[in-house]
């Protein structure tokens, strides 16, 4: 997926507001691009975690329904689901993998905010519990 560098900077902003929590979102995509790994992000929005844990997230179910709703409107629909690690690496947990099949052919965008150094942001594809890393290519907006 293309990414604009400051709609990163607003899934990460979001991480960091809701630690030590997980944070969670969507990512919109045009609709025509869904699947295509050259897709380009359109824009993001936050969801809230039903959960309200540092180990676990599910995206409230009228949040997602808005954001469809409002992405549809645009010509776009869900291309990534985003969250936050806040104690582990960013790479799909069980948990994601398992909630990967409600959600078929989207990118899950994870950031890691268990390292001293800056938030480290990876993406993948979860597919029959199989996942496999995507690139996450910034370019301008």
């Amino acid at each position: 997926m293309e990414i604009a560098p400051d709609l990163i900077e607003q899934i990460v902003a979001h991480a960091r507001e809701e630690a030590p929590n997980e944070c969670c979102g969507v990512v919109a995509v045009a609709s025509a691009e869904l699947g295509d790994e050259r897709a380009r992000a359109m824009d993001v929005r936050r969801a809230r975690n039903v959960h309200a844990s540092p180990k676990r997230f599910e995206i409230d179910g009228r949040d997602a329904l808005a954001a469809t709703r409002e992405f549809e409107a645009e010509g776009w629909e869900i291309g990534a689901i985003y969250h936050s690690h806040t104690h582990t690496e960013p790479y799909p947990s069980q948990t994601d993998v398992n909630f990967a099949t409600n959600w078929p052919g989207v990118e899950w965008i994870i950031v890691g905010l268990a390292g001293p150094a800056d938030a480290e942001v990876r993406s993948y594809l979860i597919e029959e519990g199989i996942i496999r890393e995507v690139a996450l290519e910034q370019v301008p907006a």
